[in-house]
């Protein structure tokens, strides 16, 4: 059975495509079949993988206009994982699917059968087709969360929105879980919002904390993974840690539905 994961939030700058990246190898490592999908048109998760994005003989809006079959537009093996990367190109691929038909259901479509344990969809910090398309193709979403100021104000926009979808579609979304990123120990504002979260959504944030974390920021630029940029970094492990609990979550999940 494919698990598919939106990766979503309707802000940006809260670590959405380093958590994509990071996730999936730390899924892979668990030695699971995963593909990560960048539906972003500025292609981040695509040259946080090694690739160069303007060079891409085939990519996400190929598949989403149906120019190219899934299979065809995937690098297989990057580090553990296939990579279904974006580009710039999806921005003319939304304008196109505007007069299409079942243009929310293109990428649901496209993953039928594609026999991956996990499917993590990057998608953009904002609500359009694109994302819209990656929200109705997954069963679950992974919310990461920055412990800041605005950040329940953005994380109530995108609840509004993943129910919106839901009553319209014929979806079972559902949240997989918040995941607090970026997270000092030392900021008291942290502190207090990742109480927020907690007393408002209990057993469904993640128990993982991802830290402001020097080797995170720095392996997009080595095109890497911080798992294979820095094996041993706070950030890497953290990451194991949230592909654990997510298996662990989803067994779960798995064993109640049997």
């Amino acid at each position: 059975m494919t698990h598919i994961y939106a990766i979503c939030n309707q802000k940006g700058g809260v670590g959405k495509t380093t958590t994509a990246i990071n996730l999936a190898a730390s899924l892979a490592a668990t030695q699971q079949k995963v593909l990560l999908a960048d539906l972003d048109p500025q292609g981040n998760a695509t040259t946080g993988c090694g690739l160069n994005k303007n060079q891409l003989e085939a990519g996400c809006a190929d598949v989403l206009t149906a120019r190219t079959p899934l299979r065809d537009a995937i690098h297989a093996n990057l580090f553990g994982f296939d990579l279904l990367p974006g580009n710039a190109a999806l921005t003319h691929a939304e304008v196109g699917l505007m007069s299409e038909q079942r243009r929310e259901y293109r990428l649901r479509d496209a993953l039928q059968n594609c026999g991956y344990d996990y499917v993590l969809l990057d998608c953009p910090p904002s609500l359009n087709i694109l994302s819209v398309n990656g929200l109705i193709a997954a069963d679950r979403v992974l919310v990461p969360i920055q412990c800041e100021f605005y950040a329940l104000e953005g994380l109530e926009a995108l609840m509004n929105t993943v129910e919106r979808i839901g009553q319209r579609t014929d979806t079972q979304l559902q949240l997989a879980g918040i995941l607090r990123t970026m997270y000092d120990p030392r900021n008291n504002l942290a502190h207090e919002v990742s109480q927020k979260l907690l007393d408002h959504f209990g057993d469904r944030v993640y128990r993982t904390l991802i830290p402001r974390n020097v080797a995170l920021a720095e392996a997009p630029g080595f095109g890497q993974p911080a798992l294979f940029y820095q094996r041993t970094s706070p950030g890497a492990v953290a990451y194991l840690a949230l592909a654990g609990e997510i298996l662990r979550r989803q067994d779960a999940t798995d064993r109640k539905a049997a």
